[in-house]
């Protein structure tokens, strides 16, 4: 999309509100949808839907992640924009985000950041257009209203996870390339902390609240965010769902008025399991007596008699995983972990090797100079910053040049 047109999309966003209302109110996909998975090579659009991001810096470094991991990075026309604490106005955001998802020449989206404002957009996402291009969406935190949102109006699988100026640490990097590069179907159980040294684990552990097993859809992300999209018709059906959950600088008191909320929308009472990640920086306070977080979910959760734990490595914590939301899991309440049940890819993007790593040999037919571009042996994200074209880096420019 050039940048005429982008500007005369997201002035028919910004001018035509009913465009935007009839978006919302049409029918939802009702069967499951799979983005492809990720090759080496591939395009990402990096997109800020929420916050702005101060710092240029943090911009940068979401780049040079993303290229680190092998990719190639396209941006967000106002990616970089501010608006107050937002990153632009609602078309402007929107926009970029449509923009992406219609886009032939992206494979994936990262959202650079969360913070507040995604909720604001989910009546002018083109949401016929995620259907018809459905590609990987990565984040978390705020942007868990637009996992909500495609997930109920589309069926596509999104991905919460790392933010492209979050921590990329070697195991928040390890997840990536297992998820969208390998395919792998992961099992989610915590890792031993290495700098734990004490005979029985302290560190990053589950704590079982009623154990069991049980399999349904993955559904969840931030509670502050969720319990505020209750009653609009941008939470998916959790009938049978495992639920999971997380947030940040919320005190017990204010955990316990989210989860009454959805106690109180008949969310809880439909699922089949839950998992609490972690609520960071979530302590009382100085003031009158509060309940603690582990009484607040025992007095929410316990009574439903399903398999829960909490604990996960979800949430605003610098090791999380990588988690498939809309996506058939199993959960073992008792061992504290869950499972994938199925791919949630619907193949392997047409760039991808079938052994990314080594050349492979000449098909019959095939001319040389052809097999000679195919990555040689050693990391294949070296060899994409070997032998990739370098482009401007101005926010909406593709690498040939083109911006939208």
């Amino acid at each position: 999309m050039h940048r005429r047109d982008f500007l005369k999309a997201t002035a028919l966003l910004a001018g035509a509100p009913a465009a935007g209302l009839a978006a919302t109110t049409a029918a939802p996909g009702t069967a499951r949808l799979l983005p492809r998975s990720l090759s080496p090579g591939d395009t990402v659009a990096l997109v800020s839907p929420s916050a702005a991001v101060a710092e240029p810096l943090d911009l940068q470094l979401a780049r040079e992640v993303m290229e680190a991991l092998g990719l190639r990075v396209v941006t967000g026309a106002h990616y970089a924009d501010r608006r107050g604490h937002l990153a632009g106005d609602d078309a402007a955001r929107a926009g970029d985000l449509n923009a992406a998802f219609a886009d032939p020449a992206v494979a994936a989206i990262v959202c650079t950041r969360g913070g507040s404002g995604a909720a604001r957009l989910l009546p002018l996402l083109d949401y016929d257009a995620i259907r018809a291009n459905p590609k990987a969406l990565l984040g978390y935190s705020d942007i868990t209203a637009l996992h909500c949102a495609i997930q109920a109006r589309t069926g596509l699988v999104t991905f919460h996870g790392p933010i492209g100026t979050g921590s990329w640490n070697r195991f928040n990097a390890d997840q990536f390339r297992r998820v969208f590069f390998e395919r792998e179907l992961m099992h989610y159980a915590n890792r031993r902390d290495p700098d734990d040294d004490e005979l029985v684990p302290r560190r990053n552990r589950t704590i079982t609240l009623r154990g069991g097993k049980a399999r349904g859809r993955l559904l969840g992300g931030n509670l502050t965010v969720l319990s505020a999209l209750a009653g609009s018709p941008y939470l998916p059906d959790f009938d049978g769902a495992i639920l999971f959950l997380e947030d940040v600088s919320e005190a017990p008191y204010r955990m316990d008025r989210m989860l009454t909320t959805l106690k109180l929308a008949g969310i809880l009472d439909r699922i089949a399991g839950f998992v609490f990640g972690e609520c960071t920086d979530c302590e009382p306070g100085n003031g009158y007596g509060s309940l603690t977080l582990a009484q607040v979910l025992d007095d929410h959760i316990l009574p439903l008699g399903i398999p829960a734990y909490r604990g996960a490595m979800i949430g605003h914590v610098r090791e999380q995983f990588i988690l498939p939301v809309g996506a058939d899991v199993e959960l073992d309440a008792d061992a504290g972990s869950f499972r994938m049940l199925a791919p949630v890819f619907a193949g392997r993007s047409r760039r991808r090797s079938r052994n990314p790593g080594a050349r492979p040999a000449p098909a019959a037919g095939r001319s040389r100079s052809r097999a000679a571009r195919a990555p040689p042996a050693g990391p294949v994200h070296a060899w994409c910053r070997r032998r990739r074209r370098r482009w401007p880096g101005n926010p909406g420019e593709r690498p040939d040049g083109s911006v939208w």
